[in-house]
């Protein structure tokens, strides 16, 4: 027997004590719920039944529960009743429907309603694959993931498209589980916010927490900014970093993006004299999860497009491993202007990168693959000719090229001495990445005429070259020897 026909008959049953059931079945009432049908633990909820103006009494059911919950008689004008929950719970949570009764018998159910309790799991993991900016048109794959090993996930999207949908669970190994969930083709204004829930099979009405809400973006194609780094891209571990995202256009809002990271960072915009704008990113005690590749987008409260992204800029954070190189310079750390020098970075430990950093310079630090030479591992850096941009104080770092973006401690600070050169200029102020040419504005010089040379020693391939050939020659002779014994004995042999 079936829920709902149990409801049916005991309604019958409980009704034939008092008036006759009538054979005419009303309209069925509507059933909904304010502000929603998903309810945080311990939030409210109330419950609308909609009926006819003859109603005087409306009967509120949950699916395996015969007797009504609750009985409310019917509110001026007449057509409707509210049941309120004040504290929601996973005893509330389940399937509800609805009557009314009038003087000519009993309606036919409303439609069932859900009602589902959320914030009794801890809450899922929602990121964007393979990232959260989407070119206009294009696909994007929303991945709801946790350590939890739900049955089920559920992703709603927020906003003026308000749509939901439900997938099952992905097991990937014995407690983790994941759904993914392909949108597109996208467009500027279908880019959420997008929250997702997991649950267990055996109680579907009973759901984890939200996750973060997760915002695409569709980038369009105003005006790029600039993403800047204060005091500079190369941060030690623990201390602190600023990411400027800045723009010549009066923006409202900005938005920071992480290759590989699983959502964007917000902030509104601050408006500028000269018709600058700019949002501040800190970024706190900087460890090895803030090592990577950012970009940053702008758009205006009133419109849901955003501009192109600003050209990429790399976090590396110094500290993060333990070998410490050293910084010389050839002929020496004095030098004429127009003349040619070269500093070198080595190290006894193995490293696959190194990268030369200058304090106070635009420029990102420019790397050099290392080579191997007399037990230790280097790299020359040689600006040729010398300009009045290259004198500074300088540090090298190690890294490897698994992860790019992880630094060793900086070595020594060496200062160049460029004489007969007037005082080394000051880092260019901002100026918006509008264009290549605008881009070749803010570059401070330091690495125009510099070129990474990787040193490169041959001394032991030639000692290996002439040992193979020692090799070869003494094989040879032992060949020509043996053919001369053999010689000799067949000789000997005639003449006996």
């Amino acid at each position: 027997m079936t829920p709902m026909l149990t409801v049916l008959l005991c309604l019958g049953m409980s009704l034939g004590l008092r008036t006759p059931v009538q054979a005419e079945t009303l309209p069925k009432p509507t059933i909904w719920a304010e502000p929603g049908s998903v309810i945080t633990r311990g939030g409210s909820v109330t419950i609308w039944c909609r009926g006819t103006l003859e109603a005087e009494e409306y009967h509120l059911y949950r699916e395996g529960i015969p007797a009504p919950l609750n009985i409310q008689n019917s509110q001026e004008p007449r057509d409707k009743a509210k049941f309120f929950m004040r504290s929601m719970t996973e005893d509330y949570a389940g399937r509800y429907h609805c009557f009314y009764s009038s003087s000519r018998g009993w309606s036919a159910p409303s439609e069932s309603l859900e009602l589902v309790v959320a914030g009794v799991y801890s809450k899922p993991i929602l990121s964007a694959l393979p990232s959260p900016m989407v070119t206009s048109g294009g696909n994007v794959t929303l991945q709801c993931g946790s350590q939890l090993g739900f049955g089920w996930f559920f992703l709603s999207e927020e906003g003026e498209h308000r749509s939901s949908w439900t997938l099952d669970a992905q097991p990937q190994s014995r407690r983790l589980s994941q759904a993914l969930f392909p949108m597109g083709p996208m467009s500027p204004s279908h880019r959420g916010p997008f929250r997702c829930y997991g649950y267990y099979r055996i109680k579907p009405q009973v759901w984890s927490e939200p996750s973060d809400p997760l915002e695409l973006l569709v980038p369009g194609v105003s005006r790029k900014p600039s993403l800047l780094a204060q005091p500079g891209p190369v941060v030690a571990s623990g201390q602190n970093l600023t990411l400027q995202c800045c723009s010549d256009v009066s923006y409202d809002r900005f938005a920071l993006s992480k290759e590989g990271g699983h959502g964007l960072t917000m902030h509104p915009g601050r408006q500028l004299p000269a018709g600058l704008s700019q949002a501040d990113f800190p970024l706190v005690r900087v460890s090895n999860k803030h090592g990577g590749r950012y970009r940053c987008y702008s758009g205006h409260n009133d419109s849901s497009e955003w501009s192109a992204s600003s050209k990429p800029l790399d976090v590396l954070i110094s500290g993060e491993l333990p070998a410490t190189p050293s910084l010389s310079a050839e002929p020496g750390p004095n030098v004429s202007l127009g003349k040619n020098v070269t500093l070198r970075c080595q190290s006894w430990s193995q490293m696959d990168i190194f990268l030369l950093s200058k304090e106070g310079g635009a420029d990102p630090p420019l790397h050099c693959r290392s080579q191997h030479q007399a037990h230790l591992y280097l790299a020359d850096f040689t600006m040729s000719p010398v300009t009045s941009a290259h004198g500074g104080t300088y540090r090298c770092y190690g890294s490897y090229s698994t992860n790019p973006y992880l630094l060793s401690q900086p070595s020594a600070p060496l200062e160049l001495l460029v004489s007969g050169a007037p005082d080394t200029i000051s880092p260019p102020q901002y100026k918006p990445d509008s264009s290549e040419q605008g881009d070749s504005q803010l570059r401070s010089g330091t690495h125009r005429h510099m070129t990474c040379s990787a040193s490169h020693d041959y001394t032991v391939e030639n000692l290996i070259r002439m040992g193979i050939a020692g090799l070869v020659l003494v094989g040879l002779g032992v060949l020509l020897l043996q053919a001369w014994h053999s010689q000799r004995s067949d000789q000997e042999a005639a003449t006996s």
